[in-house]
């Protein structure tokens, strides 16, 4: 599911931008047309999508739960959470396992690229836009080749209160 070739040759043009920059991998995903990346040290793993358990009265975004070796996860909808138009769960559609904080929460996304290799150079800031991601969730820009990623501080997100999940607490 992920190409190892374009990470081979994103690493590779890495290389010259090298000296004190940092190199950080991230994994890309796509939401509707937009390609993002999330930092890949928060995945615990990738897996396609199941049925959930509603809760009742969550928000929309909180597909629900579901049971992974025995740990209740929740999972939650990108596409919903970001106002990106009604999803559609296909064969590509996936769950993007999350440890962050002692804490497991699953993503839905439309499909995963592949793992990217970005320095700090790589990196642009993100413009003040009227966007439906606040901005604060924004790490930045990646312009690659012919493609955008754009860059989401994802444990951020996921701390936000109206995700209404506990970290930290096991």
């Amino acid at each position: 599911m992920l190409n190892s070739t374009a990470s081979t040759a994103n690493a590779h043009n890495d290389d010259h931008h090298a000296g004190s920059s940092k190199t950080s991998e991230y994994l890309a995903f796509r939401l509707g047309k937009e390609e993002y990346g999330i930092d890949i040290q928060l995945v615990q793993e990738i897996r396609g999508y199941e049925s959930v358990t509603r809760i009742a009265n969550a928000p929309d975004f909180m597909k629900g739960v579901m049971n992974l070796r025995g740990v209740i996860v929740p999972i939650i909808d990108l596409r919903i959470k970001f106002e990106l138009g009604e999803p559609t769960y296909d064969s590509f559609t996936v769950v993007i396992i999350l440890h962050i904080e002692n804490t497991i929460v699953g993503i839905v996304v439309d499909s995963v690229s592949d793992v990217i290799n970005l320095n700090d150079q790589q990196v642009k800031p993100a413009p003040e836009l009227g966007s439906t991601i606040d901005s604060s969730f924004l790490r930045g820009l990646a312009p690659l080749d012919q493609r955008m990623v754009i860059l989401i501080d994802i444990a951020l997100l996921m701390k936000t209160p109206d995700m209404g999940l506990q970290f930290g607490q096991k």
